[in-house]
């Protein structure tokens, strides 16, 4: 090895710097090895499953409901007592408030709600055998 220079090495290139330089040369080399190229799977980045909320919001006025379409005024039907229900709500809710305040969040059911609707639903027209 007499007289075999590294290429980024000098011949002002201290003893320290020399250690360090092949130090950094050999992490490099060692970071390469740990490389792999075995083909990997990236997991989706959204869930194509629903998600099914324990409650929902009451929508802001002149808005529906984004689950089932329904408006503000026909869930307060149904989850206010009102004479139309006999002062007896079909769907369970509740109020959402701190304490000592007089308004809160309105949160409604929506398994109960959704149990609601599919007890009401109406089955489709039939179309006749000759259309």
């Amino acid at each position: 090895m007499d007289g075999v220079i590294f290429p980024f090495f000098s011949p002002h290139t201290s003893a320290f710097d020399r250690v360090l330089l092949c130090r950094m040369k050999a992490t490099r080399k060692l970071k390469m090895a740990e490389t792999t190229t075995a083909p990997f799977e990236v997991p989706p980045r959204y869930v194509n499953t629903a998600i099914v909320p324990e409650t929902i919001r009451l929508p802001k006025i002149c808005e529906h409901d984004p689950y089932f379409g329904m408006s503000r005024s026909a869930l307060n039907e149904l989850i206010l007592p009102t004479p139309r229900n006999n002062f007896q709500p079909a769907v369970r809710s509740f109020v959402l408030r701190r304490k000592g305040s007089r308004t809160g969040i309105r949160l409604i059911d929506y398994q109960d709600l959704r149990r609601h609707i599919l007890a009401h639903a109406e089955n489709g027209v039939k179309k006749e055998e000759g259309e």
